[in-house]
């Protein structure tokens, strides 16, 4: 059975989109950004946005709302909401059409329909993690929004999903059409999967190469991107796992700013593409999107 700290992190996540797709925010937008890594055509897809109230229980846990605000205000941010994108990654590969997590199944098929791709043609469906704003999409109208699509996780992540009763109508309707894997595996050809602990219990990234080209999808590793890179040391209630989502989060964007290497965090302003720099004791975000051709 999921534990309480389980049922409270579903339960935010599901509240906080309901909540976002309705008085707080305008009605979604779609929107796709193409960019090349190697020989391979990338879209960065936009889905949904949330706010989150600025109360010390998702960002900053422990710390109080006026601590977390004057990290805001530095960033000239408002300093009683903190907004999150909810995107996807789309890999237009030879002999594959490769989903990298579907939102909450807001704008993600408009988005999918600019990017000139149609359900039906996505092969693989890889899944950073079980949360509702990453697999939500899965599922349409009670059906599998990607007929033809292998939908991929973790095994850890697969387990956890099925234990999830949040997600029971999607593990439902899903069930059959999921392959499981061991982080470390390469889940499709040029794609390798990379655990990344303590957000939830088969967290993993996906490190895409081509040639010389390389990203790296961090998934929830960070959301913030001004929290989570001013303040890493910070504790998330999004996170399973909170010590370990601290850890994981610290060690990752320290090897990211050491190496310079290309990333994708689905939930910092769209498109979601670039660089973490160290700065100072923290770390700066960099957008930086690669050319189309």
């Amino acid at each position: 059975m999921p534990n309480s700290k389980t049922l409270f992190v579903a339960s935010f996540l599901a509240l906080a989109i309901a909540a976002s797709a309705s008085a707080q925010m305008p009605p979604q937008q779609p929107d796709s950004k193409a960019f090349k890594i190697g020989s391979l055509d990338l879209v960065s897809l936009h889905d949904a946005q949330f706010v989150l109230p600025n109360d010390g229980k998702v960002f900053g846990v422990g710390h109080s709302p006026e601590e977390i605000g004057e990290v805001l205000k530095a960033a000239g941010a408002p300093t009683d909401a903190v907004t999150l994108s909810v995107d996807a990654l789309l890999v237009k590969a030879p002999k594959r059409v490769i989903l990298i997590d579907t939102g909450v199944g807001g704008a993600l098929q408009q988005s999918l329909a600019q990017a000139g791709t149609k359900p039906e043609e996505v092969t693989d469906i890889l899944i950073t993690h079980s949360h509702p704003d990453h697999m939500g999409g899965l599922v349409k109208d009670g059906k599998l929004a990607f007929p033809k699509a292998t939908i991929r996780m973790s095994s850890a992540e697969w387990a956890f999903a099925r234990k999830n009763a949040q997600l029971a109508n999607i593990v439902k309707v899903i069930d059959g059409n999921v392959k499981t894997f061991k982080p470390g595996a390469t889940v499709v050809p040029q794609i390798t999967s990379v655990s990344l602990k303590g957000h939830t219990p088969g967290h993993v990234g996906y490190e895409i190469v081509s040639g010389k080209g390389k990203l790296l999808d961090i998934g929830d590793t960070v959301h913030s991107s001004i929290i989570s890179l001013v303040k890493p040391e910070w504790l998330v209630g999004f996170d399973n796992d909170e010590k370990g989502g601290e850890k994981n989060r610290i060690d990752t964007l320290k090897k990211l700013a050491k190496d310079n290497e290309l990333v994708f965090t689905p939930h910092f302003p769209f498109p979601g593409v670039g660089r973490i720099a160290a700065d100072g004791d923290h770390f700066s975000w960099e957008p930086s999107v690669p050319a189309a051709k």
